[in-house]
Protein backbone atom coordinates (compact mmCIF):
# COMPACT_ATOMS: atom_id res chain seq x y z
CA UNK A 1 0.00 0.00 0.00
CA UNK A 2 1.57 3.68 -1.28
CA UNK A 3 2.38 5.97 1.75
CA UNK A 4 0.33 9.03 0.31
CA UNK A 5 -2.82 6.68 0.31
CA UNK A 6 -2.64 5.69 3.54
CA UNK A 7 -2.23 9.11 4.71
CA UNK A 8 -5.03 10.12 2.72
CA UNK A 9 -7.43 7.40 3.81
CA UNK A 10 -6.21 7.69 7.54
CA UNK A 11 -6.63 11.13 8.03
CA UNK A 12 -10.52 11.09 8.99
CA UNK A 13 -11.04 9.32 12.46
CA UNK A 14 -13.17 5.73 12.39
CA UNK A 15 -16.23 5.73 14.10
CA UNK A 16 -15.01 4.00 17.00
CA UNK A 17 -12.86 7.21 17.66
CA UNK A 18 -15.25 10.58 16.18
CA UNK A 19 -12.77 12.68 16.97
CA UNK A 20 -12.79 11.75 20.69
CA UNK A 21 -16.34 12.98 21.21
CA UNK A 22 -19.85 11.82 20.25
CA UNK A 23 -21.70 12.76 16.94
CA UNK A 24 -24.55 15.09 17.40
CA UNK A 25 -27.53 16.62 15.12
CA UNK A 26 -27.95 15.70 11.54
CA UNK A 27 -24.95 18.14 9.95
CA UNK A 28 -22.32 16.49 12.39
CA UNK A 29 -23.55 12.88 11.64
CA UNK A 30 -23.46 14.18 7.74
CA UNK A 31 -19.88 15.37 7.86
CA UNK A 32 -18.93 12.51 9.37
CA UNK A 33 -20.23 9.93 7.05
CA UNK A 34 -18.81 12.00 4.16
CA UNK A 35 -15.21 11.89 5.12
CA UNK A 36 -15.43 8.10 5.99
CA UNK A 37 -16.98 6.97 3.28
CA UNK A 38 -14.42 9.02 0.92
CA UNK A 39 -12.07 7.29 3.63
CA UNK A 40 -13.20 3.43 2.89
CA UNK A 41 -13.99 4.23 -1.04
CA UNK A 42 -10.23 4.64 -1.11
CA UNK A 43 -9.03 2.21 1.03
CA UNK A 44 -10.49 -0.39 -1.12
CA UNK A 45 -9.05 0.93 -4.41
CA UNK A 46 -5.74 0.73 -2.96
CA UNK A 47 -5.70 -2.83 -2.55
CA UNK A 48 -3.49 -4.79 -4.98
CA UNK A 49 -5.20 -7.04 -7.02
CA UNK A 50 -4.22 -10.18 -5.42
CA UNK A 51 -5.69 -9.14 -2.17
CA UNK A 52 -8.91 -8.21 -4.32
CA UNK A 53 -8.83 -11.30 -5.78
CA UNK A 54 -8.96 -13.17 -3.01
CA UNK A 55 -11.66 -11.20 -1.05
CA UNK A 56 -14.47 -11.31 -4.32
CA UNK A 57 -13.52 -15.04 -4.12
CA UNK A 58 -14.54 -15.49 -0.72
CA UNK A 59 -17.28 -13.34 -0.93
CA UNK A 60 -18.70 -15.51 -4.07
CA UNK A 61 -18.15 -18.42 -1.92
CA UNK A 62 -20.31 -17.39 1.02
CA UNK A 63 -22.93 -16.26 -1.24
CA UNK A 64 -23.10 -19.11 -3.24
CA UNK A 65 -22.85 -21.38 -0.24
CA UNK A 66 -25.70 -19.05 1.48
CA UNK A 67 -28.01 -19.85 -1.99
CA UNK A 68 -27.63 -23.70 -1.50
CA UNK A 69 -29.45 -25.85 -4.16
CA UNK A 70 -32.62 -24.28 -4.72
CA UNK A 71 -34.25 -21.89 -6.70
CA UNK A 72 -33.92 -18.70 -5.37
CA UNK A 73 -36.12 -16.70 -7.22
CA UNK A 74 -35.11 -13.00 -8.33
CA UNK A 75 -32.01 -11.83 -6.63
CA UNK A 76 -31.43 -8.16 -7.05
CA UNK A 77 -27.65 -7.80 -7.13
CA UNK A 78 -25.30 -4.78 -8.30
CA UNK A 79 -22.67 -4.33 -10.74
CA UNK A 80 -19.27 -3.30 -8.90
CA UNK A 81 -18.64 0.38 -9.05
CA UNK A 82 -15.73 1.94 -7.09
CA UNK A 83 -14.05 -0.87 -5.61
CA UNK A 84 -17.31 -2.91 -4.90
CA UNK A 85 -16.26 -6.72 -4.69
CA UNK A 86 -17.29 -8.36 -8.24
CA UNK A 87 -20.40 -10.88 -7.81
CA UNK A 88 -20.37 -11.71 -11.33
CA UNK A 89 -19.80 -15.83 -10.12
CA UNK A 90 -22.94 -15.71 -7.73
CA UNK A 91 -25.31 -13.96 -10.18
CA UNK A 92 -23.86 -16.79 -12.77
CA UNK A 93 -24.84 -19.60 -10.18
CA UNK A 94 -28.52 -17.83 -9.27
CA UNK A 95 -28.81 -18.49 -12.93
CA UNK A 96 -27.70 -21.85 -12.83
CA UNK A 97 -30.08 -22.88 -10.06
CA UNK A 98 -32.74 -21.74 -12.72
CA UNK A 99 -33.47 -18.34 -10.87
CA UNK A 100 -32.93 -14.23 -12.24
CA UNK A 101 -30.51 -11.76 -11.60
CA UNK A 102 -32.21 -8.14 -11.02
CA UNK A 103 -29.73 -5.34 -11.18
CA UNK A 104 -30.63 -1.49 -9.86
CA UNK A 105 -31.86 0.35 -12.70
CA UNK A 106 -32.90 3.87 -10.56
CA UNK A 107 -35.55 5.96 -13.12
CA UNK A 108 -36.15 9.05 -10.88
CA UNK A 109 -34.30 11.16 -8.72
CA UNK A 110 -35.07 10.45 -4.87
CA UNK A 111 -37.25 7.31 -5.64
CA UNK A 112 -37.15 3.87 -5.31
CA UNK A 113 -35.03 2.34 -7.98
CA UNK A 114 -36.78 -0.19 -10.07
CA UNK A 115 -34.88 -3.54 -10.85
CA UNK A 116 -34.26 -4.98 -14.28
CA UNK A 117 -33.38 -8.02 -15.47
CA UNK A 118 -29.72 -9.19 -15.92
CA UNK A 119 -27.99 -11.68 -18.21
CA UNK A 120 -24.53 -12.58 -19.41
CA UNK A 121 -25.40 -11.02 -22.72
CA UNK A 122 -26.70 -7.88 -21.21
CA UNK A 123 -25.91 -4.86 -22.74
CA UNK A 124 -24.84 -2.56 -19.75
CA UNK A 125 -24.84 1.17 -20.19
CA UNK A 126 -23.78 4.30 -17.81
CA UNK A 127 -26.49 5.30 -15.58
CA UNK A 128 -26.87 7.27 -11.84
CA UNK A 129 -23.29 8.05 -10.81
CA UNK A 130 -21.82 6.34 -13.87
CA UNK A 131 -23.03 2.72 -12.74
CA UNK A 132 -23.77 0.19 -15.44
CA UNK A 133 -27.14 -0.96 -15.39
CA UNK A 134 -29.00 -2.97 -18.20
CA UNK A 135 -29.85 -1.11 -20.88
CA UNK A 136 -32.79 -2.84 -21.76
CA UNK A 137 -34.60 -5.34 -19.47
CA UNK A 138 -37.78 -6.21 -17.94
CA UNK A 139 -38.63 -4.70 -14.69
CA UNK A 140 -38.41 -7.51 -11.83
CA UNK A 141 -39.52 -7.64 -8.14
CA UNK A 142 -36.74 -9.53 -6.33
CA UNK A 143 -37.25 -12.10 -3.79
CA UNK A 144 -33.92 -11.63 -2.32
CA UNK A 145 -31.71 -8.66 -2.23
CA UNK A 146 -28.25 -8.34 -2.19
CA UNK A 147 -27.02 -4.38 -1.36
CA UNK A 148 -23.35 -3.31 -1.81
CA UNK A 149 -22.05 -1.65 1.15
CA UNK A 150 -19.20 1.50 2.00
CA UNK A 151 -18.75 0.81 5.56
CA UNK A 152 -20.94 -1.72 7.67
CA UNK A 153 -22.15 -2.10 11.69
CA UNK A 154 -22.93 -5.17 13.66
CA UNK A 155 -26.60 -3.98 13.82
CA UNK A 156 -26.37 -4.26 10.29
CA UNK A 157 -26.83 -0.99 9.21
CA UNK A 158 -24.83 0.64 5.91
CA UNK A 159 -22.93 3.12 5.02
CA UNK A 160 -23.81 3.93 1.49
CA UNK A 161 -23.02 6.64 -0.89
CA UNK A 162 -25.77 8.76 0.48
CA UNK A 163 -28.12 8.96 -2.10
CA UNK A 164 -30.54 7.04 0.05
CA UNK A 165 -31.86 4.69 -2.89
CA UNK A 166 -31.60 1.43 -1.14
CA UNK A 167 -32.79 2.99 1.93
CA UNK A 168 -35.95 4.49 -0.41
CA UNK A 169 -36.52 0.89 -2.21
CA UNK A 170 -36.78 -0.89 1.23
CA UNK A 171 -39.33 1.00 1.90
CA UNK A 172 -41.07 0.90 -0.93
CA UNK A 173 -41.19 -2.62 -0.80
CA UNK A 174 -43.74 -4.68 0.77
CA UNK A 175 -43.53 -7.19 1.66
CA UNK A 176 -39.74 -6.67 2.46
CA UNK A 177 -37.17 -9.06 0.74
CA UNK A 178 -34.95 -10.17 2.64
CA UNK A 179 -31.32 -8.09 2.46
CA UNK A 180 -27.39 -9.44 2.20
CA UNK A 181 -25.17 -6.51 2.56
CA UNK A 182 -21.81 -7.43 0.82
CA UNK A 183 -18.61 -5.47 1.60
CA UNK A 184 -15.16 -6.13 2.84
CA UNK A 185 -13.60 -6.00 6.21
CA UNK A 186 -12.31 -2.60 6.41
CA UNK A 187 -15.48 -1.33 5.84
CA UNK A 188 -16.42 -2.69 9.25
CA UNK A 189 -17.21 -0.02 11.62
CA UNK A 190 -18.27 0.68 15.70
CA UNK A 191 -21.43 2.18 14.45
CA UNK A 192 -22.54 4.22 11.27
CA UNK A 193 -24.73 6.51 13.17
CA UNK A 194 -28.01 5.51 11.55
CA UNK A 195 -30.99 7.65 10.97
CA UNK A 196 -34.51 7.15 11.51
CA UNK A 197 -34.72 6.19 7.90
CA UNK A 198 -31.77 3.70 7.80
CA UNK A 199 -33.28 0.42 7.30
CA UNK A 200 -31.01 -2.65 8.71
CA UNK A 201 -29.76 -5.87 6.64
CA UNK A 202 -30.83 -9.26 7.81
CA UNK A 203 -27.51 -10.81 7.07
CA UNK A 204 -23.69 -9.49 6.10
CA UNK A 205 -20.94 -10.99 3.56
CA UNK A 206 -17.54 -10.30 3.89
CA UNK A 207 -14.55 -11.89 2.94
CA UNK A 208 -14.52 -13.44 6.50
CA UNK A 209 -18.27 -15.18 5.55
CA UNK A 210 -21.72 -14.32 6.25
CA UNK A 211 -22.85 -13.54 9.20
CA UNK A 212 -27.00 -13.20 10.23
CA UNK A 213 -27.92 -9.51 11.89
CA UNK A 214 -29.99 -10.15 15.33
CA UNK A 215 -32.97 -8.67 15.00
Amino acid sequence: MRRDARRHYDRWPRSDQAGGRQLSGADDVATWRKHERERLIAARLHLSPAVRAAAEAAIVRALISHLGRSNPGVVGCYWPHQGEPDLHGAMLRIIDLGGQVALPAPVRPRRPMEFHYWGPQSKMVPGVGGILQPAFGRPLRPDMLIVPMVGFDARGYRLGYGGGYYDRTLAALSPRPPTIGVGLELGRLRTVHPEPHDVPLDAIVTETGLRKVAP
